[in-house]
């Protein structure tokens, strides 16, 4: 169905002794979406990504991909066959070559796509004769995302594929990433912290911070949603409690009083105009900004 969503989290938590890695964790991935998953380094991406592929057990909480429950055994191994994945470590056998490690993962994919092989290995220019551990780091995330873009997947979950390329490197895979999705019916799910590769890519976005969404909607309803406010006024800027939905922050500086709304505009100008400023202005805030505004800056 075109509404159906291909990953669902509630509530979900998972906790190693004393820390809660995730906490209370709601998504919802739609079917066809490239979803950028996007937090600070030890936010909870990677323990989210091990939920959902059975590599761990939740605490509490739900979490469903294809409708099937991740930490059942036997809905996971059904989850882990439709599903491709791309580790950080992007650990490959290190003693094949190029094309033995080809062969060696289509025989385990009875829907292995030939085609999308051959149009693989020509455009990431791999080597086929070169062993896997003399590939550079690049050569590695690309031969890593072949292998997973061939196998048939209806899902693909990449946990920071672009980590240690080099900009043109990384330009290439997200292309990759953008090409494939719009001729092929997959959904992609991506952790990453450059804010920029999810801005560039993603059609849906989640903030997390310490193992809860702190933002989750389309990237358009985000851009739409969020602005900031300027008022200027003739002596210091005053200190109101603003009333109306959306404030995220408000900042005084001298004769500056700056406000981040989430869900519009409207009935904050109403209170920053009968505060008397010389000056009002409103303008669109960037994914990088919306990301500072609504993620902790401390530990």
């Amino acid at each position: 169905m075109a509404d159906a969503f291909v990953i669902e989290t509630v509530d979900l938590r998972k906790r190693y002794g004393a820390t809660e890695a995730v906490s209370g964790l709601s998504l919802h991935v739609p079917a066809g979406s490239i979803y950028g998953f996007l937090g600070k380094n030890g936010a909870g991406k990677t323990t989210t990504i091990k939920v959902l592929l059975g590599m761990a057990r939740p605490t509490s909480g739900t979490a469903r991909v294809f409708g099937l429950p991740a930490d059942v055994p036997g809905a996971s191994v059904e989850i882990r066959r439709r599903t491709g994945f791309v580790s950080e470590d992007k650990d490959l056998y290190d003693s094949m070559t190029v094309e033995e490690l080809i062969r060696f993962t289509a025989g385990f994919y009875p829907r292995w796509r030939g085609d999308l092989e051959q149009r693989y290995v020509r455009k990431f220019d791999l080597p086929p004769t070169r062993r896997v551990k003399a590939l550079s780091r690049g050569m590695r995330t690309k031969l890593a995302l072949l292998l997973a873009l061939c196998r048939g997947a209806e899902l693909l979950i990449l946990d920071e594929p672009t980590s240690g390329l080099d900009p043109a490197m990384t330009e290439e895979v997200l292309q990759a990433l953008v090409a494939h999705v719009s001729s092929e019916e997959m959904t992609v799910f991506f952790s990453s912290h450059q804010i920029a590769e999810v801005d560039q890519i993603a059609d849906h976005v989640a903030i997390i911070d310490r193992g809860r969404a702190v933002v989750a909607a389309p990237l358009e309803d985000l851009r739409e949603r969020y602005r900031r406010i300027q008022l200027v006024f003739d002596g210091s800027a005053p200190e109101p409690a603003f009333r109306s939905p959306g404030v995220e922050r408000v900042q005084r500086n001298g004769r500056v009083l700056s406000i981040v709304s989430s869900a519009g505009t409207d009935r904050i100008l109403d209170e920053a105009r009968a505060l008397g400023p010389v000056s009002v202005d409103v303008a669109p805030i960037t994914l990088k900004e919306i990301f500072l505004e609504t993620v902790a800056t401390e530990g």
